[in-house]
C-alpha cells in the first residue's frame, strides 16, 4: 500500500468532494506491514461529535457527514450528538440508521434522552450516541452514568442512560467498544462522577480488549480525567478538535485500555461537517 501517515492520508478531507474518500486514504484496518504479525491484530476506529447532523454553518447535512465519515475509512465510529426522531433540527429522521446504512455498517443507538412522541402514535424522540461498526455487533449495552439532564427543569446529578457498549470480535479477538459523552458545564463536579462511572463500568469487563470514544469536554491535562489514565492510554492525534474551524481545544477522545491495545497512529480530520473534527485512530489489538 502507499506508505502515508494516517494525519497525511486525512489532510485532504477538508477539501474532497462530498461524495469522495480522501485521495490515497489507507485501506480499512491496513495500517502497516507491522500490523500483519500474528499477535496484532490492527483497527481503525474514529469518535465525532456530528452535532444531531448539522455543520459547522448549523445546516442539516447528512450526506457531507456521511462523506467525511466514509472518508476517515474506519472500522468503527463512535458518534455523539445523535438524533433520532428528534425534532425539525435533524427533520425528524432516524440519523443513526440512516449513517450506517450510507456507510453499509452495522449500529447500536444508545439513548440519552428517550421522550413521548410529538403526535400520538409517532416514534419516540431520541437523543443520545451510536456506534457505527463494519464487523458484526454481537452485542450491546446503554449503561447509566451520572448525568445532569437539560430536559427538566432545576435538574439535579441523577444516574441516566446513555453510555453505550458494543461486543464484536475482530479476527477472532474480543473487543468492547464504548462511547460517550461527558457533561459540558464548566463546573466539572458532574464529569468527576461520570468518570469514576466510566471506570467501574469498564473495570467490570474482563476478557475483552477495551476502547473508548467520546466527547469529554475536557481537555487531556483537566484534574477530573485523570483516573482515566490509570486503566487507558490517550491515542493522542497532536492536534485540537473543538471548534472545527478553528479549533482550539482537543476535548474529542480514542482511549485504549493499557497493555492490550496499543497506537500507531492517530490525527484529527480537517473537515466543517460538523462543529467537531473527528479523530481517527490505528490500533493493534494484542491476541
Amino acid at each position: 500500500m502507499t506508505q502515508l501517515t494516517l494525519a497525511t492520508a486525512l489532510l485532504g478531507l477538508a477539501f474532497a468532494p462530498a461524495a469522495q474518500a480522501a485521495p490515497n486514504a489507507p485501506s480499512p484496518g491496513n495500517a502497516s506491514s507491522a500490523a500483519s504479525a500474528p499477535y496484532r491484530v490492527p483497527l481503525r476506529v474514529a469518535t465525532y461529535n456530528i452535532h444531531a447532523g448539522a455543520g459547522m454553518d448549523d445546516v442539516f447535512d447528512l450526506d457531507r457527514q456521511a462523506a467525511a465519515l466514509r472518508a476517515l475509512h474506519a472500522d468503527v465510529i463512535g458518534l455523539e450528538e445523535v438524533d433520532v426522531h428528534w425534532g425539525a433540527r435533524s427533520q425528524n429522521r432516524d440519523v443513526a440508521t440512516e449513517l450506517a446504512a450510507r456507510l453499509g455498517m452495522h449500529v447500536s443507538f444508545a439513548p440519552i434522552y428517550s421522550l413521548d412522541p410529538a403526535q400520538p402514535g409517532g416514534p419516540r424522540r431520541e437523543f443520545g450516541v451510536a456506534v457505527l461498526s463494519r464487523y458484526a455487533i454481537l452485542g450491546s449495552g446503554n449503561h447509566e452514568i451520572t448525568r445532569l439532564s437539560t430536559q427538566v427543569p432545576d435538574p439535579v446529578p441523577a444516574p441516566a442512560p446513555g453510555f453505550g457498549e458494543v461486543r464484536l470480535r475482530v479476527r477472532g479477538v474480543p473487543v468492547h467498544v464504548y462511547v460517550t459523552h461527558l457533561d459540558y458545564r464548566g463546573d466539572p463536579s458532574v464529569r468527576v462522577a461520570q468518570v469514576a462511572d466510566t471506570r467501574r463500568i469498564m473495570n467490570a469487563d474482563r476478557g475483552a480488549r477495551t476502547i473508548l470514544l467520546g466527547d469529554f469536554n475536557a481537555v487531556p491535562t483537566a484534574p477530573e480525567l485523570t483516573p482515566l489514565w490509570r486503566e487507558l492510554s490517550d491515542a493522542d492525534p497532536g492536534s485540537n478538535s473543538f471548534p472545527a474551524d478553528v479549533p482550539d481545544r482537543r476535548i474529542d477522545y480514542v482511549a485504549v485500555e493499557r497493555g492490550a491495545v496499543s497506537v500507531r497512529d492517530a490525527a484529527v480530520a480537517e473537515t466543517l461537517a460538523s462543529d467537531h473534527r473527528p479523530v481517527v485512530a490505528d490500533l493493534l489489538l494484542r491476541r
